[in-house]
């Protein structure tokens, strides 16, 4: 593999023979600066304290699914490893098991910080064995952001509130009816798209339909479910009736990108099921600052299939620093990730990025209370959320995923070809016995 580019900061450069060098691995998205502009400045309060120490930024510029092993890769070795890594905590347990992080316990029963962490986002982080092995850092909920003015052109409602899947097609076919240059809705899709397409995608269709990945009470994986097909089969309606981008587009890897920078604010594109973050693109500072985004945005809560109870769905993750197995000095890079976690560098980064937090000290922050008129939306989902399976073998279900999404786009399977492809998949990775058929 090719390393990443390191660029150093801190007190003189590179440290002395009898000083410390922390290195922390996180994944650079685009042109974007923000998780480098909070390393940064975390790392000028802490050299100004330990003038020994230098902090070394180890940026991964990679797709979704290419950060994750280009990380592990990083990890697996005493030569190449950092000694922080910035984690999406729906890969964190499969790291755990590979062998590639180090529990946290001792150091986290020390920090007055980690009592202000909720319990759920402790939880997250907590593995099978009982030990912690990450600091949760914010959280994320998702719904569909639809443009106000590309509805209103199309005679659409802009206080437009789907109450099932039907309405959001609906809306779908009198925008592309109305606007043929208008692309109606994204919905993230296929192996290219990585854990979006899964997170962002199917399991905002499939959590909506009452069926789940993971039965918690069996402790089983789910396969055969009826509402793992009608997910696939809404996916295979909006691609085969064109109610989408192209195919090309929807493999780009970096479609995303795109449609923040492009597609949303050139009213190009009428709605795409995304994250409470999507607005840190369009804020002063952001990668494509777009002021009007306040008043020509309009967000809906993702319906679930008929209408049932609760009437809404949303999946909740977020991210998480850790401590590799081979970090070099242990004690250093916790002291760094302390600071990385003070109260007012976390609000500033919370704001930046319109994340959610996990604290309640930042919650409680004027500024953060007030810093984003989409905040007390994204905020209320919680209470609803439903979360990934937090196991090892989830990734290698999420990919199985995301090849079903990508078999139906691409009109190679059929939504029941897929299902019972990914059925397959399933039971291949987590054996049979840990299955559960819900078709019989």
């Amino acid at each position: 593999m090719v390393l990443p580019l390191t660029a150093l900061t801190g007190c003189g450069g590179s440290a002395s023979a009898d000083g410390h060098v922390i290195r922390i691995a996180y994944q650079q998205f685009g042109s974007g600066t923000l998780w480098e502009d909070w390393i940064n400045r975390a790392a000028e309060r802490h050299t100004s304290r330990h003038p020994d120490h230098t902090v070394e930024l180890v940026p991964i510029v990679a797709a979704e699914n290419d950060y994750y092993t280009k990380n592990e890769l990083l990890m697996s070795s005493p030569r190449t490893s950092p000694d922080i890594s910035y984690a999406d905590t729906f890969i964190l347990l499969s790291d755990v098991g590979a062998g590639y992080l180090q529990p946290i316990d001792d150091f986290v029963a020390g920090w007055e910080g980690w009592q202000q962490i909720a319990e759920a986002s402790r939880e997250a982080v907590t593995a099978e064995d009982g030990s912690t092995y990450a600091i949760p850092t914010h959280t994320d909920t998702r719904a569909i952001w639809f443009n106000k003015e590309v509805f209103a052109r199309a005679g659409l409602p802009e206080d437009w509130a789907p109450q099932n899947w039907e309405e959001i097609l609906e809306a779908a076919r009198i925008l592309k009816s109305a606007l043929p240059d208008v692309s109606p809705l994204v919905i993230y899709s296929g192996k290219s798209q990585g854990e979006k397409a899964s997170m962002q995608g199917f399991e905002m269709l499939l959590y909506g339909t009452g069926s789940t990945l993971y039965d918690e009470d069996s402790h089983r994986w789910v396969i055969g479910s009826a509402g793992f097909r009608d997910s696939l089969q809404m996916l295979e309606t909006v691609f085969a009736e064109d109610l989408t981008l192209s195919l090309a587009q929807n493999l780009d890897p970096n479609i995303s990108e795109t449609i923040y920078s492009r597609l949303l604010p050139q009213g190009e594109l009428g709605m795409v099921i995304d994250g409470s973050w999507v607005s840190q693109n369009w804020v002063e500072g952001g990668t494509s600052p777009w002021p009007e985004w306040t008043e020509t945005m309009g967000l809906a809560r993702m319906p679930t299939q008929n209408g049932q109870d609760p009437g809404y769905v949303t999946l909740s993750g977020g991210w998480c620093l850790t401590l590799p197995q081979y970090a070099d000095d242990p004690a250093t890079a916790f002291s760094f990730m302390e600071t990385l976690c003070e109260k007012d560098i976390m609000v500033d980064f919370t704001i930046a990025n319109s994340y959610i937090t996990v604290r309640d000290d930042v919650a409680a922050d004027e500024r953060y209370q007030d810093y984003s008129p989409t905040a007390e939306f994204f905020t209320s989902l919680l209470d609803g959320a439903h979360y990934r399976p937090a196991l090892p073998a989830y990734p290698e279900v999420s990919n199985a995923i995301q090849e079903a999404m990508e078999a139906v786009m691409t009109r190679s399977q059929t939504p029941d070809q897929a299902a019972a492809a990914y059925d397959s998949a399933v039971t291949d990775i987590v054996g049979s016995e840990n299955v559960q058929d819900e078709s019989a």
